[in-house]
């Protein structure tokens, strides 16, 4: 199969409210519509994980994430052009995704990844996906592919075939908060 059947497979899936188990810019993902509060509520169920546990997103581009926030500081594209590594940034006053997704708090982490099946899936997806590790809740996140637990594999409605062979054991995404009057706070280095 080729990476634009698998692109265009994986994104049928989504429209349909499907779950996919996918490689991202750091260790692989389950994803699936962000708006979809179904979809994503069968990711909790597929993690085992609370649904008070929010989880980021990943968009194409920087102009997508205005999309998802009601009002992104200026200091957030100055992170994002100047980061070296994936940079997941937790912003407030999230909208136009499924409520579940969010923090109680109504905050969202988006990243805008730069890898080039992960951003390919996201551009022609039009909208954001959801990225969580591919993971029981509380089991280590599988860096590759061959570390995904059956269960998990099993439970997705479609696994990616793109970049299953890789060894590199990428490194999870740096997360900063952004809050208000323009507070910076590091979550993960």
């Amino acid at each position: 199969m080729t990476v634009n059947e698998d692109i265009k497979q994986a994104c049928a899936v989504m429209e349909r409210g499907g779950v996919i188990l996918y490689p991202t810019d750091t260790v692989w993902g389950i994803g699936c519509d962000a708006t979809n509060e179904e979809a994503v509520r069968r990711v909790y169920d597929i993690k085992h994980r609370a649904d008070s546990k929010a989880m980021l997103v990943l968009v194409d581009s920087e102009a997508k994430v205005e999309f998802y926030v009601r009002e992104v500081p200026p200091v957030a594209w100055d992170l994002i052009e100047l980061s070296t590594r994936p940079l997941t940034i937790i912003y407030d006053g999230a909208r136009n995704l499924a409520p579940n997704l969010l923090a109680e708090d109504g905050s969202v982490g988006i990243r805008v990844t730069n890898e080039p099946f992960s951003k390919q899936l996201c551009m022609r997806f039009k909208r954001a996906i959801v990225s969580t590790s591919a993971n029981i809740s509380g089991r280590p996140a599988p860096s590759i592919f061959a570390d995904i637990d059956e269960e998990i594999k099993a439970a997705v409605d479609y696994v990616v075939e793109s970049r299953r062979d890789e060894t590199d054991r990428p490194s999870p995404s740096s997360i900063i908060k952004l809050g208000a009057g323009g507070l910076v706070k590091v979550i993960r280095e």
